[in-house]
């Protein structure tokens, strides 16, 4: 019992030494790394967050510091063996005590040269400022760049995302999610909040201004007499004015009808204060029956002479419209006039109010025309995305090309972010965290340095006899 003890409590010296070692180094080793200093001007900041010691980092440190006892443990068995090994040999046991010793001995040279290794990837061994030791925390930021490098070359390449992608599948999964109705609906509402949300945001100030803006701006740019001379050019050569002129004209016959005495009167009204009055009336009589006539001949016959005098109008309007210079320029004047007017430009901006008003209610109603028919498009588009091989290519290329757009665009900013993480962690913390995650694996070369050692050592010390026997 008493050894045993013994042997624990070198365990634990040789450790206090390991960990003052480290202590040593970071406080005041000759090229130990700078913590608890306060950060020179420009320097990344400290990501607390990523330093900070979780209860399952502890509980990996305990792990660690229970296989570095292991490890030690192990050398020191060794180191006794060794001790006992050489006094036996000393005392005459024999040749297999010189056997012993040689693989004693070499498991020590295996384990310190381990411990060597395992010790300067974290601190510097013994505290002492040895070349190439203490690596993270001198490394830290070189680590961080060749991580950024690394991830940028092996996953952020153009190759290997469209590979992934495509391996993926997205357009079918894609489809296959979309084609189920209750996915529908759940995107069809994500859409009409999102669309709220955005008209929420939207001042209708800054969008009518935009709308009155972008309408003027475009009526003032391109000129609409050519376009108008087109248009009627062809509703006079299909005949569409005709139902306009059959309105009109019976819509004035009915009028006459109903009001032969004010337009009677208003003929009279008319007339020299010397004439007759009966003659004023016989004339006003006269022209309102020629009128009613008028306006009854047009309506019934359709070869009427006004009704031709009225298409050849209509035709040599459409082409002055296109061609003469004149009537063009005229029709620009009229419509800079109109469009000028305080009541037009408030017809604009009122227009979107109207459409605002009328989104809003139909994304808030989820019977309403608008939700049915995108929730019906989205269940039809991902029915053919799920099984039409042509649409799954399209929507595959078109995530591949987008993914692959930001990945080769941005790729800088996307290592970048590893890179100014890594720099901004503090050194001693960081070397305790990836300690407490990677050390316990560690320790394990601790303990296979020694076997391999004592294998070795007896290996070679065989040979060595062998030879020379």
């Amino acid at each position: 019992m008493r050894d045993h003890r013994e042997g624990e409590t070198g365990c634990e010296r040789v450790e206090q030494m390991v960990e003052r070692t480290g202590t040593a180094d970071r406080d005041g080793g000759a090229d130990a790394p700078v913590t608890g200093r306060p950060a020179a001007a420009g320097s990344p900041p400290s990501y607390k967050s990523m330093n900070a010691f979780t209860p399952a980092d502890e509980e990996r440190q305990a792990g660690v510091r229970r296989m570095k006892r292991t490890a030690t443990g192990l050398l020191l068995l060794v180191a006794l063996v060794y001790a006992l090994a050489k006094w036996a040999s000393g005392a005459g046991a024999g040749t297999w005590a010189d056997y012993v010793a040689a693989a004693a001995e070499a498991g020590m040279v295996g384990a310190l040269a381990d411990w060597f290794a395992v010790t300067a990837i974290f601190r510097h061994p013994l505290g002492v400022p040895i070349p190439h030791t203490a690596i993270i925390p001198h490394k830290k930021d070189q680590l961080g760049v060749s991580l950024g490098e690394f991830v940028g070359e092996n996953f952020l390449s153009h190759d290997v995302v469209r590979q992934r992608l495509r391996a993926v599948g997205i357009g079918s999964r894609l489809g296959a999610w979309l084609a189920e109705p209750k996915n529908a609906d759940r995107v069809t509402a994500e859409l009409a909040t999102a669309l709220r949300g955005a008209l929420a945001v939207l001042r209708d100030s800054d969008v009518q201004a935009v709308v009155g803006e972008a309408i003027t701006r475009r009526a003032d740019a391109q000129e609409i007499a050519p376009g108008i001379g087109k248009m009627l050019e062809r509703v006079v050569a299909d005949g569409g004015h005709k139902r306009v002129v059959d309105l009109v004209v019976s819509r004035a016959h009915d009028w006459l009808v109903l009001h032969g005495d004010s337009v009677m009167d208003a003929v009279q009204g008319g007339a020299p204060g010397w004439t007759p009055r009966f003659v004023d009336r016989r004339v006003g009589e006269r022209v309102y029956k020629e009128l009613l006539r008028f306006c009854a001949e047009m309506r019934d016959m359709p070869s009427h002479p006004a009704r031709g005098a009225l298409d050849r109008f209509l035709s040599d309007f459409a082409n002055d419209l296109q061609s003469d210079t004149d009537t063009r320029s005229r029709v620009e004047r009229l419509k800079g006039e109109v469009l000028g007017r305080g009541e037009v430009q408030d017809l604009i901006a009122s227009a979107w109010t109207a459409v605002r008003s009328m989104i809003v209610a139909a994304a808030e109603d989820e019977r309403s025309e608008l939700r049915l028919r995108v929730r019906a498009s989205l269940i039809s588009l991902g029915a053919r995305m799920a099984t039409e091989p042509k649409v799954q290519d399209k929507v595959d290329s078109w995530v591949e090309g987008a993914a692959v757009h930001v990945v080769t665009t941005y790729r800088t900013e996307i290592t970048s972010l590893i890179t100014d993480t890594v720099a901004g962690w503090d050194a001693e913390h960081t070397t305790r965290k990836i300690e407490a995650h990677i050390g316990r694996d560690l320790q394990f070369i601790r303990i296979n340095g020694t076997v391999v050692g004592s294998l070795a050592g007896v290996l070679i010390f065989t040979v060595s006899r062998a030879l020379g026997a």
